[in-house]
């Protein structure tokens, strides 16, 4: 990795955090990445779920994680040391293994345990090649989620359309809210990305309609459908886009890379 640092660009930390497990949460930050790494933007993802499934997703077998996002957090090992490539062109990632299960108990026993991983990114002269990081969080509410949320910038929450989603989606929104006042206080919420939706399911646009009515531009007007290609390609080691870049949940992965990059550029301008 390039650790020059002389542009004074500063990635953008987005985490992508839901406590709910199964909604599309690792699905988005492969294929968004991806997505924006053919548009030619620099992204690294940072494999925060001890189940390692983003790492699983890129084809990188758990014999070859030998520097990982939880000795990264422990500062077992710098930021920068841990990056390996995907595959994929200007998309990077660090890859987790099941260390990372127990990394809540050891963290609760450090310094500054809330500020760990913010601490090591900002350490890293490395972050300074990327234009977007992704923090892939775990399906939980836990110290390793809250250090996500305390080092990102924002966090784009993916949400599937089913009936418990808003029940689901205000506790996580009172979490950001307690992480800003008094730990972030820069973090915004980047989007809510509607998964896995069924247009035959009149449930799904319900929910839809539901939580539209309730954060309004929040949300993204790209919705991810549900898709037989999409579930298929973690087996085969790919992401969607590159296991079937035809199919409509490659398309809406692109179409979403689309909004949330023409969403930042209007923010900048």
């Amino acid at each position: 990795m390039s650790a020059s640092g002389q542009t004074g660009k500063r990635a953008k930390i987005i985490a992508v955090a839901n406590q709910k497990g199964g909604v599309g949460k690792t699905t988005t930050a492969i294929n968004l990445a991806t997505a924006m790494a053919a548009v030619k933007k620099k992204v690294l993802i940072l494999d925060l779920d001890p189940q390692g499934n983003a790492s699983t997703g890129f084809g990188i077998d758990r014999h070859v994680r030998e520097i990982t996002s939880y000795d990264v957090v422990l500062g077992a090992a710098p930021f920068g040391e841990a990056i390996m490539e995907t595959g994929v062109p200007g998309l990077s990632i660090i890859p987790s293994t099941i260390d990372l299960s127990g990394a809540d108990l050891e963290l609760a026993e450090l310094p500054h345990r809330n500020f760990r991983l913010r601490y090591a990114m900002e350490k890293a002269a490395a972050r300074e090649d990327y234009d977007y990081i992704l923090i892939d969080c775990p399906p939980s509410l836990s110290l390793l989620t809250i250090n996500a949320l305390v080092a990102a910038d924002s966090v784009l929450v993916p949400l599937q359309c089913e009936f418990f989603a808003l029940e689901g989606l205000s506790l996580l929104l009172k979490t950001i809210e307690q992480v800003r006042g008094s730990l972030n206080p820069h973090l915004t919420i980047n989007g809510v990305v509607l998964t896995m939706f069924d247009k035959r399911n009149n449930l799904s646009e319900q929910v839809a309609g539901d939580v539209r009515d309730f954060l309004g531009d929040k949300v993204y007007q790209t919705v991810i459908p549900r898709n037989v290609r999409v579930s298929e390609a973690p087996s085969h080691g790919k992401p969607a886009l590159l296991y079937d870049h035809r199919c409509v949940g490659s398309q809406a992965y692109i179409k979403l890379a689309r909004e949330l990059l023409g969403r930042d550029r209007k923010l900048a301008a």
